[in-house]
């Protein structure tokens, strides 16, 4: 996935002569219809250099929350250069803003629905663009598909080397999912469980920064002592349910070959705590 350097002859106001960027596609077009192929070919008719990467295509219909974790999980694997078309949009068609977003860990096009609220939470600063200039979206464009009438193309001209500012004015409000910052509180920290994944691990917004000395991570009214470093780990434990640091930097919950969700009756959202074990010993 290393781009390569192309020189361009021709192209749209405010393009110049760059490298072309990976582009990476994260959608909730499932695989069985013509969306995510019709999206593929708009951006190749603008730029067939481009190098397309599918993250996944399986987020669930309309759940923003899921494409903004799975986004968080998955943009940092890429090169900084990525550009990140992410359309997760319920409101196609309505009067949400289609924007651009520019990070230093790359750039992100999509509709300001608060897909991109946990990659905004901890990029160090950005710059956020309404995507407004007309221009750069396809002749016709449908109010069911901005996906492939608008994001792509703009997708496609920022491979060129259009710059950010060049879609559209800056802007300063972007819609925003609640924070993945846990709560403090005097006896721990006060969290929630934001994805379950498909093997059933529930992961919470607790990091290692957040961690406690001897901590009990409490979940739907079960008490979790036991963390393990990996999923297999022997540690003398009979508890079923256990913690354990998981690849997108987030505190899970998880069960030896059985989905800890499953067992917990967990669902995203759901209240998780972290105290210290003499706090909870102390109410035992």
């Amino acid at each position: 996935m290393i781009a390569t350097v192309r020189k361009r002859k021709t192209g749209k106001a405010g393009e110049t002569s760059s490298t072309v960027p990976v582009i990476s596609l994260l959608t909730d077009f499932g695989i069985s219809d013509y969306f995510v192929g019709a999206v593929k070919g708009v951006i190749l008719s603008i730029n067939p250099d481009a190098q397309l990467v599918d993250i996944t295509h399986e987020i669930p219909p309309h759940d923003i929350a899921a494409a903004a974790f799975t986004l968080l999980a998955a943009y940092q694997s890429f090169p900084p250069n990525t550009i990140h078309l992410a359309i997760v949009d319920p409101g196609v068609g309505s009067n949400r803003r289609p924007v651009i977003a520019k990070t230093r860990a790359g750039t992100f096009v999509g509709p300001d629905n608060g897909i991109f609220s946990y990659v905004l939470e901890q990029a160090a600063d950005y710059d956020l663009f309404h995507i407004t200039d007309q221009q750069y979206f396809r002749a016709s464009v449908s109010n069911s598909f901005h996906g492939r009438d608008i994001f792509a193309p703009v997708a496609a001209a920022l491979s060129r080397g259009a710059r950010p500012k060049a879609f559209g004015p800056k802007i300063v409000d972007p819609v925003v999912l609640p924070s993945l910052k846990p709560l403090r509180k005097k006896n721990g920290l006060e969290g929630r469980i934001i994805h379950i994944d498909t093997f059933g691990n529930c992961i919470t917004n607790f990091t290692k920064a957040d961690m406690l000395e001897n901590p009990r991570l409490l979940v739907k009214g079960k008490r979790i002592n036991t963390f393990k470093q990996y999923f297999s780990e022997q540690t003398g434990s009979r508890a079923e349910l256990f913690g354990i640091w998981g690849s997108a930097g987030f505190l899970e919950i998880a069960a030896t070959n059985k989905s800890a969700a499953r067992l917990l009756r967990a669902k995203r959202g759901d209240a998780a705590k972290l105290v210290k074990s003499r706090e909870h010993d102390n109410k035992s």
